[in-house]
């Protein structure tokens, strides 16, 4: 494939960016990469693994490149928007990697110097791994890279990000930033929150078990403990900068909830199956997307990029 950026800026270099990285280079997609991370060690391995060159600094890094991806959490986006803002090469396009995306705009936007172009985006791709050893070039295959650019966002610096999504496998889509986050508060923030939950009691209960929790642990128990080994600092920015569609779809979720321990208590097992039947379509649903398999998991293989954060 052709270059579709010169010079491409990473700030942050946790799973999502190591993974860009990879499938830029693999795929010959950006001419250099260039990191940046507040850690010494990370940026050490960073300039062993996948980066053409490492700065000490964001400003550093972001000059002269005609991308910069903000791969940092939530919380901390704004801070670093206003340290590279001076430093941004004219006409580059800064993008984000975050899973809540009004917050990111409102936070990173106004900090955007004239002449810059602010495109909001979220690659629903993950695994429970963080950190620059995370990243592999597959991650992005078959999986949404959601685009927030708003009104009046430069059509052809849209259609170039886009182009480089698509070349590293991703499926793109368009989206406005409060459905975005109201769409993910159902598809993630939401699970995760009830997956922290659920793991959170099964530790009380393992005290009084002596272990057996974990030692007995079957698939969905483990699946839980998969999702709640999420980077805490990106989840902990993601329920205060999402907080109104997070605690909307709680609602909801406890409302159902509610219902299904009164059909519990009644004995009502024509609820229950129903209930079940309807869940269980939207399960082969989300297989015939091509968004999981429906092949037998007794542990997913550490290479498999799982759709998520």
């Amino acid at each position: 494939m052709a270059v579709i950026y010169d010079r491409v800026a990473l700030i942050g270099l946790g799973l999502i960016a190591s993974s860009m990285a990879h499938a830029m280079r693999a795929a010959g997609l950006a001419g250099e990469i260039v990191g940046y991370a507040r850690s010494a060690e990370t940026r050490a391995i960073a300039r062993e693994l996948f980066c053409d060159r490492v700065c000490d600094t964001a400003a550093g890094a972001v000059a002269g490149a005609d991308l910069v991806v903000l791969a940092v959490p939530v919380g901390a986006m704004a801070e670093i928007a206003a340290e590279i803002a001076p430093h941004l090469a004219p006409g580059a396009t800064v993008t984000d990697v975050g899973s809540v995306k009004q917050a990111v705009i409102d936070a990173v936007a106004p900090l955007m110097p004239e002449g810059v172009h602010f495109i909001a985006g979220h690659p629903i791709a993950g695994t429970e791994h963080s950190g620059p050893r995370s990243g592999f070039a597959t991650l992005f295959r078959n999986r949404w890279w959601l685009l927030t650019p708003g009104e009046g966002a430069d059509a052809d610096a849209v259609a170039r990000l886009r182009g480089l999504c698509e070349a590293m496998g991703a499926k793109v889509d368009e989206m406005e930033p409060a459905h975005h986050d109201l769409v993910l508060a159902v598809t993630s923030h939401t699970p995760h929150l009830i997956a922290y939950t659920m793991v959170g009691v099964a530790d009380d209960l393992r005290r009084v078990t002596d272990s057996e929790v974990i030692k007995y642990s079957a698939a969905g128990f483990r699946d839980f403990t998969r999702i709640a080994a999420s980077d805490p600092v990106m989840w902990r920015d993601v329920f205060l900068t999402n907080k109104e569609a997070t605690l909307d779809i709680l609602g909801r979720f406890t409302e159902e909830l509610f219902a299904l321990q009164r059909a519990i208590r009644l004995g009502d097992g024509a609820h229950l199956q129903e209930y079940f039947t309807r869940t269980r379509a939207i399960r082969r649903s989300i297989i015939e997307a091509g968004q999981d398999t429906s092949a037998p998991d007794f542990g997913r293989a550490v290479s498999e990029g799982v759709p998520g954060e």
